[in-house]
């Protein structure tokens, strides 16, 4: 199991490194009031990606921050034993 997981990473590795090499000319991203940035296409792309991770890590934390949860399960949950029936509909 675990040389099917490295063999899995080296092949994601590898069509990663492949689509960096195929995305290396040079792009012109256009912004507000004439600005522009340009650089090359796999740098777009992976600043893109971080973007993306940044605002959903952000919407998550933001989302349960006011609940005051905590951001992972906890390691070891407390099992609660029960004595008989529950009194008064609780």
């Amino acid at each position: 199991m675990r040389l099917l997981a490295w063999v899995l990473r080296a092949a994601l590795f590898l069509l990663l490194f492949g689509l960096a090499l195929n995305n290396q000319h040079e792009v012109t991203v256009n912004g507000l009031f004439g600005t522009e940035w340009q650089a090359p296409m796999i740098v777009v792309i992976l600043a893109s990606f971080v973007a993306g991770v940044a605002l959903a890590l952000a919407a998550v934390g933001l989302r349960r921050w006011p609940l005051g949860l905590p951001l992972r399960a906890p390691q070891s949950p407390a099992v609660r034993t029960v004595d008989g029936p529950p009194r008064d509909g609780l």
